[in-house]
Parts: C-alpha cells; structure tokens; sequence
C-alpha cells in the first residue's frame, strides 16, 4: 500500500502543478542560460524556464511524508533519504538562483558547491553511525571490506560524486528523468526484496515524480530540472545504495553515469597531456550529438542501456 501511496501521490502532485511552476517562471521571464561551447542548435533552448526539480522534489517530500504517516514508515532511513535530497536540491536552487539571477551560465564556485555536498555527506554518516549500519562495502565474490571510520571518505566520494555525475549528464532534454527513474525503480525492487519498504517507497516516489516531470521534460522540453533537480536525485541514489548496503551496484546500475562522467574526466586528461581531444564534445552525449544523432535516438539508446544494466544489476544482486 505504501508504495502504490507514494507513487500515486508523486506523479498527481508533479503532473497536476508543474504547468502552474512554467506559467510562473515564463512570466518572469526565467529560463536557461545556454552555454556558448555547447551545440550551436542548443541555442533555441536558451530561455526554457528552468529549476522544475522544485516541483518533483516537492512532490516526492510529500509522497514520503503522507505513505510513510499512513503506513508506518517514517523511520530514520526514509528521514534522511529526505534529508539529502533537500539539502542538495538546495544546494542546486542556489546556484540556478545565481545563474539566473547573473544572466549567466555560471553559477556557484566549485569551492562552494563541493563544500555544501561534504557536509550533506557528513550529517547523513553521523545518522547512519547512530543507527549503528555496518562500516563496510559488499565487494562481489570477496569478503566485506570493513573501512571503519574511514568509511566517512567513501560516503562523501560517493555522494559528491554520483550528484555531480547525474549533474553532468542532465544535458539533453528527458536524458536524466528517464535514466532517473530505471535506477530508483531498480532500488525499488532490491529495497522490497529486502523488506526495507521505506527505502522502496522513497525510491518509487521519485519514480512518480520524474515520470511526471517526463511529460514536460520531454523534447522539446517545456521545462528543465536545472542543478536543483540533477544534484538532489545523484545525492539520493547514492544514499540509496549505501543504505541497502550494495554501494557498488551504483557503478553498473548508474552506468550511464558512470560513462558521462569518465568522459568528461579523459577529455580534459588527455587535452591537458597531449593537446588532442578524444571527443568531439563532452559529456558523451554531447559527442553523439556532434556525430549528427539526434537527441531522442540518444536519449532511447542511452535509457536502453540504462535499462539493461538496471535489469542485470537486480539479477546480480539475487
């Protein structure tokens, strides 16, 4: 019942509101501010309203507290799943605030971005020191690795990471809302199978609220989820996976992720050693792009990846 609640309640409130959130930004005139190195055909988009992850994450916050009230499980781990989802769509709403605000595409200091995703980090290992959760990372076909303490280091790589890698990939219109939900609906499934129903209900609230986003998000997008979104859902995943104790899974279920993100890494890598780029653009997505594919036949391709590694990861895990 909690899981039909929440992702009921997520997809109304998302589907029903966020109309009334692109009326309002297009009245004030709010949109995105395209990058100049990106693809010149990107540049159309410039002006989309922006920021719609303000409304999902609304729409999840209300799904989990309402399901979680009614059904009993508002408990620690659904808690501060809330937690890191608004904290860093926080983090994300202030720098689209600042790029709005600017007229730029430049917003927070990397500085300050990462110090805000630190210690988000920080505050959700003292909640999982105090519910006395196990220090230590499930390697396949190996004896647990127990990190102790320092498993605080791998908790802030991880959520800084998969938040900034989900960042990166939120470059095309429908992309990340459509990977979004294959791998929260993929946590879903290892959560139920665990009987951890308030992890699996949080998760299916966000794949409530993103396959309404979808509607609007789909190209051409009349909306995009801006840093709030992509920051606040990457947080969350990674969260997710520590708190079903298959952090790892992460790689091959967030593959997607994983890929844009290494992208990004070797083509500075390797115009920093050699001047040559390996890439025609990235993130990868962009690369595709440039190869004159257009955004839904990447988009498909990649939620087809997606989705194979989602199925593959659950089946791995059992």
């Amino acid at each position: 019942m909690s899981l039909v609640l929440a992702v009921l309640i997520s997809f109304i409130v998302t589907a029903v509101c966020m109309p009334a959130l692109i009326r309002y930004f297009r009245a004030k005139h709010e949109g995105q501010m395209i990058r100049e190195e990106g693809p010149t055909w990107h540049e159309k988009k410039s002006g989309t309203p922006t920021m719609g992850g303000l409304m999902f994450i609304l729409a999840i916050i209300v799904a989990t507290l309402v399901s979680g009230a009614i059904t009993g499980l508002l408990t620690p781990a659904s808690m501060i799943l809330l937690f890191i989802l608004i904290v860093y769509g926080l983090l994300g709403m202030w720098d689209d605030s600042i790029k709005l605000f600017r007229r730029q595409n430049e917003g927070l200091k990397a500085w300050q971005k990462l110090l805000g995703q630190i210690v988000g980090a920080v505050v959700f290992f003292l909640v999982y020191l105090h519910e006395n959760l196990p220090l230590s990372l499930v390697l396949p076909g190996l004896p647990d690795l127990n990190l102790g303490y320092v498993y605080v280091v791998f908790i802030v790589f991880w959520l800084v990471g998969f938040s900034n890698a989900v960042n990166l990939t939120d470059g095309l219109d429908g992309l990340v809302a459509g990977l979004g939900s294959i791998s929260f609906a993929a946590y879903a499934i290892v959560a139920w199978h665990q009987k951890q129903l308030d992890v699996a209900m949080f998760c299916i609230a966000v794949v409530g609220g993103l396959l309404a986003f979808l509607i609007y998000n789909h190209k051409p997008a009349k909306i995009f989820m801006g840093d709030m979104g992509s920051l606040a859902l990457g947080g969350a995943l990674a969260t997710v996976s520590i708190l079903l104790h298959h952090e790892l899974s992460l790689i091959w279920i967030g593959l997607i992720f994983v890929i844009e993100t290494l992208s990004v890494m070797l083509q500075v890598l390797s115009f920093k050693l050699t001047g040559k780029r390996i890439f025609l653009m990235s993130p990868i997505h962009h690369h595709f792009e440039m190869k004159g594919w257009s955004e839904w036949r990447i988009d498909l391709t990649f939620w087809a990846v997606g989705l194979i590694t989602a199925l593959t990861g659950i089946w791995a895990m059992w």
